[in-house]
């Protein structure tokens, strides 16, 4: 079983992803075999992580996945050591009618019994960045911050400054990043690009990892990781919507939690990868078709004369194969997608579904929902857990709804889904069942 350690922060845009994946390198190139994992619901940092460590990185949400779920994520692989990176501040989640918030990193560490390790943006700031991190630590009795990495340091002097105020808290300085231009990565609207796109990557991540090695006692991070304490929890496997399951994989649909796919791999189901992007249809034998969301509004023309993916679809709903799209699938299953500056392009016409780009709004949230009707995500009256993001506006649609939805502290919210015959899509993704 992995020892393990989770990277924090107290808000976001401390740095904790250009840290988490400087750190994940420098240890991989010393030859550590580094499980990476990703709190909460996140596509993009994930990838990062893998290219930087050299294995998949999973997602582990504590509001959003069962118990079973999280031990047999965290259980399941190899390594010396894991290293999770948080989400948002340390112990921002999710809040619920009468209670703290859930969901959070702080609740993740609590669970699986990792330390916390601090990335603190100290820009500005001298001994009250030690107030910061004993407050962090003292918050809450069931978590350890084991010690900070002082990001954006401005001198040496300015680290000594520092220095003092965490002397006196008792709280290790494990390494201080001065700001460096290296440490920028490129962003669009729904966080960083992502990671098979970004220029030289391999270049950029030896940067970090340089800067990693030269400023961080490595050997001081990997001593702070302790033995995961979850132990293994009886709990129903993820249900695969097919034996054989056709998965759209490109540049336009690479948004799929790898824990979904192992689950479903795990289940006896054999996964038949195609691109939409390179006018490939799904296998004609596949018995279920899974439209992960994505960046299709980037690719709209390019899916709109994509004739042969979406004559092959076509067949595939004529025949009453079970095909589902979340997000940016669910757009493309629908008749028509507006882009970003108000252009339509013909989707596969599978639902009625009209999206637009050009009216940006964002969607942003937890999901619990009850299925109306059976479809890929599982019988009528299942209930299933998700998560929504994103910017596309509705401007039509007028097929029976699929779910009746409501956000993280129990009220109604308008994703209602889509569904026609067989065909079904969500703007959620689907991330687990309660358990």
């Amino acid at each position: 079983m992995s020892r393990g350690l989770v990277i924090a922060a107290p808000r976001s845009g401390a740095g904790k992803t250009t840290v988490t994946i400087g750190l994940m390198r420098a240890l991989a190139r010393r030859g550590l075999a580094v499980r990476p994992f990703k709190c909460g619901p996140d596509y993009i940092d994930p990838a990062f992580h893998a290219a930087a460590a050299g294995r998949p990185s999973v997602n582990l949400d504590t509001w959003a996945m069962g118990r079973a779920t999280l031990a047999r994520l965290v259980q399941g692989g190899e390594g010396e050591v894991a290293i999770a990176e948080g989400v948002m501040g340390l112990f921002d989640g999710v809040a619920e009618p009468g209670q703290t918030a859930r969901g959070s990193t702080a609740d993740l560490a609590a669970l699986l019994g990792w330390p916390v390790v601090l990335v603190l943006d100290v820009s500005g700031q001298a001994e009250t960045a030690a107030a910061v991190a004993a407050g962090c630590a003292a918050y809450r009795d069931d978590i350890v911050v084991a010690g900070a990495i002082l990001n954006r340091v401005a001198s040496a002097r300015h680290a000594d400054m520092i220095g003092a105020g965490f002397r006196r808290i008792g709280l290790p300085i494990l390494g201080t990043v001065a700001q460096d231009a290296r440490f920028a990565l490129p962003e669009r609207h729904l966080g960083l690009v992502q990671a098979g796109e970004t220029a030289d990557l391999d270049a950029r991540l030896d940067a970090l990892a340089d800067i990693v090695e030269a400023t961080v006692d490595l050997d001081a991070v990997v001593a702070c990781a302790a033995p995961t304490r979850l132990a293994t929890v009886a709990g129903a496997a993820i249900v695969p919507p097919g034996q054989r399951i056709a998965v759209a994989r490109d540049a336009a649909f690479s948004f799929l939690y790898p824990h979904l796919l192992e689950g479903w791999r795990s289940a006896g189901a054999e996964i038949l990868p195609f691109s939409p992007l390179a006018d490939q249809p799904p296998p004609a034998d596949a018995d279920a078709v899974w439209l992960p969301g994505g960046y299709p509004e980037l690719h709209a023309a390019t899916l709109a004369a994509a004739h042969r993916f979406k004559s092959g679809l076509q067949a595939l709903a004529a025949r009453g194969v079970s095909i589902h799209g979340e997000c940016g699938g669910y757009m493309v299953l629908g008749r028509g997608l507006q882009d970003g500056e108000g252009h339509r392009h013909e989707m596969t016409g599978l639902l009625s579904l009209e999206s637009s780009f050009a009216q940006r709004r964002l969607h942003l949230g937890y999901r619990r929902a009850r299925l109306r009707a059976p479809s890929a995500l599982g019988e009528a009256g299942t209930e299933v857990l998700g998560h929504e993001f994103h910017y596309a506006s509705v401007l039509a649609n007028d097929d029976s709804p699929l779910v009746d939805c409501r956000d993280a502290g129990g009220h109604p919210v308008a994703e209602s889904g889509a569904r026609r015959g067989t065909v079904s899509g969500t703007f959620f993704h689907f991330i687990d069942r309660p358990t």
